[in-house]
């Protein structure tokens, strides 16, 4: 594993390593319930928790978990503190829980969580682990939280449910429908490549690379 700091730890999954918009993990949720802000925060949230919890207790008993029956381990970790936040929810938000249905359940099942448990947390010290699932988690929270927010201004004119235009807006029906993510999410993914390709262009420039300016060629062969 590359050496990094604790700092390096706590970023990289905010934005270098994002799981939605870099890493393309954890994709069913953040098409399924970002039809709205609550939604997306609840089950930004619900996701922050487990990924935390499960990453301190993997890395907390990593010296006595046998190497071969680790990930069913993990996954029985993870089932626990997904069990913990389902009740929380249907407890404190009980509307927002019974919108989330099955796809609190199947935070278990995703990739995100238990690729961090394997490729870091079953490594690492517990205070690594946590600034690690703290970045990786607060990073799938702002990519859901921003799609969410997309689909709900633009699918129903409001944010948190509070309008946001004139009661002549026509909403955009599709953006709260199941093709309104994959749309959001091409268009998340279209802006950031083009961010990266001026950032690229800028780099270059500052470098004096006469190519800075013109679009990538093939090179001739």
């Amino acid at each position: 594993m590359k050496t990094t700091t604790p700092r390096q730890d706590l970023l990289r999954g905010i934005w270098k390593e994002n799981p939605v918009l870099i890493q393309m993990l954890g994709l069913c949720p953040a098409l399924a319930v970002t039809n709205t802000v609550e939604n997306s925060l609840a089950m930004g949230l619900a996701t922050f928790f487990v990924l935390c919890g499960s990453s301190v207790l993997v890395s907390s008993c990593r010296r006595i978990i046998p190497h071969e029956v680790r990930i069913s381990t993990y996954i029985l970790i993870i089932a626990t503190f997904v069990s913990v936040a389902d009740m929380s929810l249907a407890a404190i938000v009980p509307d927002v829980h019974k919108k989330l249905g099955a796809f609190i359940a199947l935070i278990v099942v995703n990739c995100m969580i238990l690729g961090r448990q394997e490729a870091f947390a079953s490594k690492q010290s517990v205070g690594r682990s946590v600034l690690d699932a703290a970045g990786t988690g607060f990073g799938f929270v702002i990519a859901i939280t921003m799609m969410g927010a997309i689909r709900e201004v633009l699918g129903a004119g409001t944010f948190l449910n509070v309008p946001v235009f004139g009661p002549e807006y026509e909403p955009w029906i599709v953006m709260i429908l199941p093709p309104g993510g994959f749309l959001t999410l091409g268009f998340l993914l279209l802006g950031l490549n083009a961010l990266q390709a001026r950032r690229e262009r800028l780099a270059r420039a500052a470098h004096g690379d006469p190519r800075a300016g013109q679009p990538a060629t093939r090179e001739a062969a």
